[in-house]
């Protein structure tokens, strides 16, 4: 009898659900007048619509609006420290499994290669992705060690359909660089107990902004926190720290290279839009962004590749695919111009790299080659 009635219930709910009513404002995850909103957006702290005309003036109070809009940060541990979990010999360099203290709240689980030979070595801060996927995070950068065969699996699986089947950390570990990727917050051994939903993200991060704190923010904190950590090892050269990333790894490298000193040369592969294209109804879209790279206002003030463009005048290599469906041409062209003019004004043009490659939202062999090929002309 209890069946019966719980299978009632779920009926009733069902159709509940399924009703809708003659009037709505929203549609599509998008308020109805998503375009009014964005004819409203006229960032007026973004470089050339700024008061401030010293570039350098400009940085600091545009990086310090991206830093308010990221509410408050987690607080630093007294000491990182860190704990070798396992160590291996790979082909070339070491690799480490670590857990390091970025914060007095929490310790945080990462991956390190370490060429073999004499240092001190360039070194890269490699951010993992989103892909909706959270079982693993700083696997999808480096090949994971073998104690648990569910982990390597997955990582193998995902690498193979996102990366051509080449670990992009390990790639580069090989090529003489240390390599650093840890889970993000929610990603891997970062994640929850119940399980790697997706649809928990944005719930969590929801909740997390009732303690006053953003967890996107989080992630780009820990970041970061964990390329000063890199700076400190002995075996890295402090001066020559870049990062790269793909998808979310990506939008997490050029928040990076903009918002530390610490990085010196920074790879973006397909994340870059500016707000009018990702937010509006042109494209037949279901998830537009979302809390993985939300800052609470930010878009009052800049849009996306005003804040990259904090990055001037390092040098920056950023590729987008045409076929890439999250991130629309259009808005990419857009952000590459405004991200060129800010360069030119700072006669830098010849540090920033950006193309469209005819591929989809992926970071394959080739866009890894031309990484590295980046890194060895500027790191």
């Amino acid at each position: 009898m209890r069946k019966v009635v719980v299978c009632i219930c779920l009926a009733v709910c069902m159709s509940v659900w399924a009703q809708k009513r003659d009037r709505f404002e929203f549609q599509r995850n998008l308020p109805v007048y998503a375009d009014s909103l964005i004819a409203d957006l006229t960032f007026p702290l973004a470089w050339g619509n700024s008061e401030i005309k010293d570039f350098n003036e400009w940085r600091k109070v545009a990086r310090q609006k991206v830093f308010d809009c990221m509410l408050t940060p987690p607080p630093p541990a007294a000491e990182m420290g860190m704990t070798i979990v396992a160590e291996e010999q790979r082909d070339g360099y070491k690799a480490r499994k670590i857990e390091i203290k970025l914060s007095k709240y929490y310790t945080v689980p990462a991956l390190v290669l370490i060429p073999d030979g004499k240092g001190p070595f360039p070194a890269v801060n490699a951010l993992h992705d989103h892909g909706a996927h959270l079982f693993i995070g700083k696997e999808k950068m480096i090949r994971p060690f073998a104690e648990d065969s569910t982990v390597i699996n997955d990582a193998d699986e995902w690498v193979a359909s996102l990366y051509e089947g080449q670990y992009l950390g390990d790639f580069l570990a090989k090529n003489g660089y240390v390599v650093f990727s840890a889970d993000a917050p929610m990603w891997g051994e970062r994640g929850q107990k119940e399980g790697a939903l997706r649809d928990k993200y944005d719930m969590i991060a929801g909740n997390m902004m009732m303690y006053g704190i953003d967890l996107s923010a989080y992630m780009t904190y820990d970041d970061i926190s964990g390329t000063e950590f890199l700076a400190t090892m002995p075996e890295v050269d402090a001066s020559r720290i870049g990062c790269v990333g793909c998808s979310m790894g990506a939008y997490r490298a050029w928040m990076l290279s903009a918002l530390s000193d610490r990085i010196k040369v920074g790879a973006a592969v397909c994340w870059m839009v500016t707000t009018d294209e990702q937010m509006s109804f042109k494209y037949k879209r279901t998830e537009n962004g979302g809390f993985a790279n939300c800052f609470p206002g930010l878009r009052r003030w800049l849009d996306y590749p005003h804040v990259a463009s904090l990055a001037c005048p390092k040098p920056m290599l950023f590729i987008n695919g045409s076929q890439d469906k999250l991130f629309p041409v259009a808005g990419v062209e857009k952000a590459f111009a405004t991200m060129h003019n800010t360069w030119k004004s700072q006669n830098a043009d010849q540090n920033l790299d950006t193309e469209i490659w005819d591929i989809p939202h992926s970071c394959g062999l080739r866009a890894q080659q031309k990484v590295l090929e980046f890194f060895k002309k500027h790191l």
